[in-house]
């Protein structure tokens, strides 16, 4: 198959991007390389995929998803069977700062993906929701059978309406799409504004690390292997209609469109006090903590309910933190020479 992969320098991007590629097939990765965090590390992303020897299966394009003209060019001319869509502009807590920023990125050139898509006959598009659309919820853990209506930032409204409008083309134009709601992912390559890197990144500079809501917090940490896995399954497995779906009583997660919508977590909330033990044990460090109160935009807990997932796909996610933690570490520390 010829796959475009948008966001192909972030984390999850490249990691997907790598596997597809090893797998056989022909990738397009697209990223605008934009300085919300160290290009650096994005080209260095980039250049682990130049290097591996992929029979040319990759080929990468420096562009933005909210160029329109330059998406639809991209598929008129490339004629993708499938799009895996992982290109957003991230962050709970920059949504604050900088709300502009996620209009751009995840309604506009969603929008300019499902375009694309539409226009192009593509067969399948998977796209990147997150774990953050359940809000103020408190019911766990986090099933899509639950209501996603009340969102406590900007960049889960983003995420949320993404959902709206994969349904809205699934039903006009009978596009696949499927939805992946993504649980607190880390690892290796792993992005600068997450926990883990941060705290390593303070830990080993003998700084203070800031724990907010005192450290109550408890998050289902998914290891970025176990998530390109549920990735690639969905690919693998178009979204299908639902002949049993009813709008009286409707499923949320599903639709008489080709449309679905799956978490995709480790299904293991872990405290985020002993999630900094493990670090800890990991570095051989002990940190200087400064507990703080919950940040806005914040939610208290994540859990996924993964069930739906695995009872369609097989998929299982295998890493705990203690090893998921550890690769971290050793990838860090010869990163940064640390």
């Amino acid at each position: 198959m010829k796959i475009l992969v948008t966001g192909a320098a972030g984390f999850i991007g490249a990691a997907v991007s790598r596997y597809l590629a090893n797998r056989g097939e022909e990738v397009v990765g697209i990223d605008n390389i934009n300085d919300y965090y160290d290009v650096n590390l994005k080209h260095g992303r980039l250049k682990q995929l130049a290097d591996a020897d992929f029979q040319g299966s990759f080929r990468f394009i420096e562009m933005g998803v909210e160029e329109r003209d330059k998406c639809a060019d991209l598929f008129a001319t490339e004629k993708f069977d499938r799009v895996v869509h992982l290109a957003a502009q991230a962050g709970v807590r920059y949504s604050i700062e900088n709300p502009n920023a996620y209009v751009d990125a995840n309604l506009v050139g969603f929008m300019n993906i499902l375009e694309g898509c539409r226009h192009n006959a593509v067969e399948h598009l998977v796209y990147a929701s997150s774990s953050s659309v359940y809000g103020a919820n408190e019911t766990m853990p986090f099933s899509e059978q639950h209501n996603v209506d009340h969102p406590v930032s900007l960049y889960a409204a983003s995420k949320k309406a993404n959902e709206l409008m994969a349904h809205t083309y699934s039903h006009l134009y009978n596009l696949p799409t499927t939805g992946l709601r993504f649980f607190t992912v880390y690892g290796p390559w792993g992005r600068p504004d997450m926990a883990l890197f941060k705290f390593t990144k303070a830990i080993l500079a003998g700084e203070t690390i800031q724990v907010f809501n005192y450290g109550n917090h408890r998050r289902d940490f998914t290891y970025i292997d176990d998530i390109v896995e549920g990735i690639i399954r969905t690919v693998d497995r178009p979204a299908a209609a639902d002949d049993a779906w009813s709008g009286k009583t409707p499923n949320p997660s599903s639709s008489k469109a080709p449309w679905k919508v799956y978490n995709i977590g480790a299904q293991n909330p872990v405290n985020l006090l002993e999630f900094i033990e493990t670090l800890e044990r990991a570095l051989g460090v002990t940190a200087n903590k400064e507990l703080l109160p919950m940040q806005p935009g914040d939610v208290p807990d994540t859990y996924a309910d993964v069930s739906s997932l695995v009872n369609d796909t097989g998929y299982r996610p295998k890493v705990n933190i203690e090893y998921g933690i550890g690769e971290f570490v050793k990838w860090y520390r010869a990163y940064y020479d640390a």
